[in-house]
């Protein structure tokens, strides 16, 4: 993966961009530049196609414009090393794609020079025969434009402004150095300021192409940094991130620090549905599941909460975190009563009817990344967690279906329906635990 460095992300290794982002990026400009070696490919076929169609039909008109024979074998010859070359190059890019790899700049700069030499060689040619003024007057020098336009999905501006340098260089040599010159002395169209300034102007059209190139370029970077991004966020935060969510970490940096919060946790659980599924075929399973926590998944996210982490057929939410959330715990019992109310909505048009525990929490908790280096993610730590997870456990031994602490209880005041259930022993803690029933 790293291959791609020396090229294309040379310049964002100085700024510390991930290694990620390089090989991303140098993938994006072998595949562009893949695109314009087709180019020419059909542009050079369509050419010669069109030049054999009208020696076809009308071969006077070549020779008068050739001044004699028109040479079909030379334009063959030329057209199918020009594509051999081409053909040779797009296979090296297929193949560094492939492999991860990225093409050598020295490579890069040797083809933008065979390359643009092409018009060139149609230019001496069309001079030798037509005569110098008339030659630099017709399409020969045009060609070079073609090789300068698609220069700019190289995607790089030095590349781009020496084709322009070639090309106007070149068509500059010959227009002062030709043979056919010296016959057509007094020819106002080979003034010497004639001629540098038509080459000018190709130079300057190769430094537009560049500039062209590094804004496509900029925009590549834009989008790819965008997607690295997102990609990082749902790493971190889990498989379900709302699109709220990922827009408020992108805004803010994804990169969280661990620090303690004051998070109200929930754990959901399908009662029953391991025994359930036994009896039925896997994709009934899937296709049952999936149901369920589109709808209770998207009461998480209208409530202001993340699905930190699903846990086979539950889940774990958090409400005041990664962002902190002054009614975290209100927006936790609200989802969670709106949970039950769409779980009973669904139950009456499915043949599969399913029952939810859920358990609710209020407590500071360690909140942050962890993992390895290739993969981390976003998570809560800590007795608040342990807590919410033993309290959902409870909805088993008292046939409820929404407990809550009391911490959560005092956190939002006496609600309708809420029962205490007093103080309860929950495994694992020496001391008991006063629980609220909500449902």
């Amino acid at each position: 993966m790293l291959a791609f460095v020396s090229n294309s992300g040379r310049h964002k290794h100085r700024r510390g961009v991930s290694p990620e982002f390089q090989h991303a990026f140098a993938r994006e400009v072998l595949k562009t530049e893949r695109l314009r070696i087709k180019a020419l490919i059909i542009v050079a076929t369509v050419v010669a196609g069109a030049l054999s169609l009208v020696g076809f039909l009308a071969p006077e008109v070549l020779d008068r414009i050739w001044h004699g024979h028109f040479p079909f074998l030379v334009l063959f010859i030329s057209y199918g090393c020009f594509v051999l070359f081409e053909a040779s190059v797009l296979g090296l890019i297929t193949r560094q794609i492939k492999l991860d790899r990225d093409v050598p700049t020295v490579r890069r700069y040797l083809s933008v020079l065979i390359e643009t030499s092409l018009p060139s060689a149609v230019v001496f040619a069309h001079m030798s025969n037509m005569g110098a003024a008339q030659a630099l007057a017709f399409v020969g020098p045009l060609l070079y434009f073609v090789f300068i336009i698609l220069s700019t999905l190289r995607l790089d501006f030095w590349l781009s402004t020496f084709t322009g340098f070639v090309a106007g260089g070149e068509l500059l040599g010959l227009a002062l150095l030709h043979p056919g010159v010296q016959a057509a002395a007094g020819e106002p169209t080979l003034a010497t300021g004639f001629v540098i300034s038509r080459s000018a102007v190709i130079f300057a059209c190769g430094v537009l192409a560049g500039a062209v190139g590094m804004q496509l370029r900029r925009q590549f970077e834009a989008s790819i940094t965008a997607a690295t991004a997102r990609d990082h966020v749902t790493n971190l935060f889990g498989q379900h991130v709302s699109p709220q969510v990922v827009e408020r970490l992108l805004a803010a940096g994804s990169a969280t620090a661990s620090d303690t919060r004051r998070v109200a946790v929930m754990f959901v659980d399908i009662r029953g549905f391991t025994a359930a599924a036994a009896v039925r075929s896997p994709q009934e399973v899937v296709e049952r599941l999936d149901t369920a926590f589109a709808v209770l998944v998207d009461i998480v996210d209208r409530n202001g909460g993340i699905v930190n982490k699903f846990l086979g057929d539950g889940f774990l939410a958090l409400f005041g975190a990664p962002f902190e959330d002054p009614h975290a715990a209100q927006s936790a019992v609200t989802a969670g009563r709106e949970m039950l109310v769409a779980i009973d909505k669904q139950n009456v048009d499915s043949d599969w009817p399913l029952r939810i525990g859920i358990g609710l929490h209020l407590g500071n908790v360690v909140a942050g990344s962890v993992g390895s280096p290739r993969r981390k993610e976003y998570t809560v730590i800590g007795d608040t967690v342990n807590l919410a997870s033993r309290i959902e456990g409870l909805n088993k031994e008292f046939g409820s279906q929404l407990l809550i602490s009391d911490a959560m209880h005092q956190e939002i005041g006496d609600v309708a329906g809420a029962t205490s259930l007093g103080d309860v022993s929950v495994r694992g803690y020496d001391h008991p635990v006063r629980i609220w029933r909500l449902a």
